[in-house]
């Protein structure tokens, strides 16, 4: 689910966005996101998409 939502951020939604295509609250969402950015160990969305690229788990 996080990669689901990894490449949504990447496609620039929003949080609201990204609950709404997945059926998700915004809640979950914002844990998902927390647990990508824990992960990846970056404080961001733009650092986010950016070690996800170099990592190769998006396009």
């Amino acid at each position: 689910r996080e990669r689901e939502v990894l490449g949504l951020i990447a496609g620039g939604a929003t949080n609201r966005e990204i609950a709404e295509r997945l059926f998700l609250s915004i809640y979950t969402v914002k844990e998902h996101t927390s647990g990508l950015y824990r992960k990846l160990k970056v404080r961001n969305r733009a650092e986010a998409v950016t070690r996800a690229q170099r990592l190769g788990l998006i396009g």
